[in-house]
């Protein structure tokens, strides 16, 4: 038998279960991945927004990557990922896919950011095919002659991932040319100016 605190602290515990509920998104692990990877995307292109054309040859170490070069590598990287997100495929043209990453790293700035940016709306577009019941997808590789299956998630996943580790590295560059990247920035609302 239901003692009246029993009973009352049900009808709470309903009461309260319900607003919350409501407030969840339909697709909760599709919707963080995406709400992430619309942030990484923003850093990594306000940090080649913010180093000048001039820096684009940088790289700290003769075997570390240069600046042009990490912005064609993520414009390819994005292709890469994205494109197994659904159906929906870039469409590149011959000078993107058929020109070696080394001159591509050369190209001026304006034309590895522009290309970066379509990279990043593509991916966008791409996205709206996922959902969480489409994470679990298997999708088949080929690679070096050889073929393997993997999840969709693991696409997600590895894009945001590949985001976040080049942001990471940009952000390192600017710093050692004294530029400072965009998530040190003072932000308003924060306890700051």
């Amino acid at each position: 038998m239901k003692t009246p605190h029993a009973t009352l602290m049900l009808a709470l515990g309903l009461a309260l279960s319900a607003p919350l509920a409501a407030q969840q998104p339909a697709n909760p692990i599709t919707t963080s991945f995406k709400g992430r990877i619309a942030g990484l995307e923003r850093n990594v292109a306000l940090a080649f927004d913010s180093i000048p054309e001039s820096k684009f040859a940088y790289k700290p170490t003769p075997a570390q990557l240069s600046i042009g070069f990490i912005a064609q590598h993520v414009a390819s990287d994005n292709y890469y990922f994205c494109n197994n997100f659904g159906e929906k495929k870039a469409t590149l043209s011959d000078e993107e896919t058929k020109t070696a990453d080394s001159i591509k790293a050369a190209w001026p700035k304006e034309k590895l950011v522009e290309q970066l940016k379509a990279s990043f709306a593509f991916c966008q577009d791409a996205l709206t095919q996922v959902d969480d019941a489409k994470l679990a997808d298997q999708i088949e590789l080929s690679f070096n002659g050889q073929t393997r299956k993997s999840t969709r998630a693991n696409f997600v996943l590895g894009h945001a991932l590949d985001l976040e580790d080049h942001y990471s590295q940009l952000a390192n560059y600017m710093r050692l040319n004294g530029i400072i990247p965009p998530t040190a920035l003072p932000r308003r609302g924060r306890g700051g100016n």
